[in-house]
């Protein structure tokens, strides 16, 4: 068994709720410049707790100007702001993109260090300043993860920057903040929450330490994402997909995700479409690619959306790529990727840019070669 490391945040704290138990510890800390990074939609969840925080003599910053998934330029500006703001600490209180740039904001407040020079794994020298992660999607799990995501505009390249420096000092998971989701982007985040998992699990360096989250991550998602799409009230379905993502982003660091992404980055980088619908698209298409390489990992997938095991783990395995693609389906997110208006000439384009993401395609469990990329592609026209 190869060694793993397991790091994740100092604490995590879920339940509904929890924003409270959020200002009592950030009152209690002595921190006083809290620059919080969040989203004009969520600024009525958490005015509450904003309100909390200033009645207690906390001066705050709020930020609201991530539209989309960040660039690296949004990453500078924001980043300056904190710094003139005098910052001695960061929330992040939104999607992935939102807790990204609160990751990267607080860990380049004082550094010298340049944002390029620490794309990859493991090149970010310090830890920043105190910062918190608060997801308001059951998707990405970047508040348990060591992993940051930009798009370059230089080359409309996706570049991830990874670091255990980037794992929060506390991670305030709140099933209340994802209540108010719409249907689309919960289907879209609640697939990509799905793509985490079954990587993690499938992946060549597929660990037991991580299987357990893995596991149980893909039977929360596959029986509560539809739920949760139709009802987004139903806060037992919302609070299975929070935990669901939380536990593929706690995958994410010692093992992380595989061709899927690979795939998706150029989808979204080069024509600006949301990382979970890239994900969402290419993932049961990746799935019936993998199989072959290992179909008794894909059954156990199968097994854990509740799939009923067949003859053999072939058999088992396609039962769940069927599954996933019917999930997909019901949750009403495009199947092809002509449906998202991805024009099929780009194809060989496409291939060219995922190729570059060797960081991800060595962990996929069968090789991938750049033909397979366009043939992958192709399929989805």
């Amino acid at each position: 068994m190869n060694p793993i490391e397991l790091k994740q945040p100092q604490r995590i704290v879920f339940g509904t709720g929890c924003m409270n138990k959020m200002c009592e510890e950030y009152l209690a800390s002595g921190l006083k410049n809290l620059f919080i990074l969040t989203a004009d939609p969520i600024l009525p969840l958490i005015s509450p707790v904003i309100k909390h925080l200033e009645e207690g003599g906390v001066k705050t910053m709020v930020e609201t100007k991530i539209l989309g998934e960040p660039t690296v330029n949004d990453f500078k500006r924001i980043l300056k702001e904190a710094q003139e703001f005098g910052a001695d600490s960061v929330i992040g209180i939104g999607g992935g993109s939102v807790m990204d740039v609160a990751k990267l904001v607080a860990t380049f407040m004082h550094t010298e260090q340049t944002i390029e020079e620490c794309y990859g794994i493991g090149f970010v020298k310090q830890r920043g300043v105190w910062f918190a992660c608060a997801p308001t999607t059951a998707g990405t799990g970047s508040e348990v993860s060591p992993n940051a995501i930009l798009l370059d505009e230089t080359d409309n390249g996706k570049k991830g920057i990874i670091s255990n420096f980037l794992l929060a000092d506390v991670a305030y998971l709140d099933p209340q903040l994802t209540a108010t989701v719409p249907p689309r982007i919960t289907a879209e985040t609640g697939m990509d929450a799905l793509t985490h998992c079954i990587e993690v699990y499938t992946n060549k360096f597929a660990h037991p330490c991580v299987d357990m989250y893995a596991l149980k991550g893909i039977e929360l998602i596959a029986k509560n994402l539809e739920r949760a799409v139709k009802n987004g009230k139903d806060m037992e379905a919302r609070e299975a997909m929070l935990l669901g993502s939380m536990y593929g982003g706690l995958g994410l660091g010692p093992v992380n995700t595989a061709a899927v992404h690979a795939l998706a980055y150029p989808v979204g980088g080069m024509f600006h479409k949301s990382h979970g619908l890239s994900n969402s698209v290419l993932l049961p298409t990746v799935m019936k690619f993998n199989m072959e390489a290992n179909a008794k990992r894909y059954a156990d997938v199968a097994v854990a959306c509740g799939c009923e095991p067949g003859a053999t783990d072939e058999e088992t395995a396609l039962r769940g790529v069927e599954f996933v693609a019917q999930l997909s389906k019901n949750c009403g997110i495009p199947q092809t990727l002509a449906e998202i208006d991805i024009p099929q000439s780009e194809v060989p384009a496409m291939a060219a840019a995922a190729m570059l993401q060797q960081r991800l395609l060595k962990n996929n469990p069968r090789p991938v070669t750049e033909e397979d990329c366009k043939d992958i592609y192709n399929a989805l026209y």
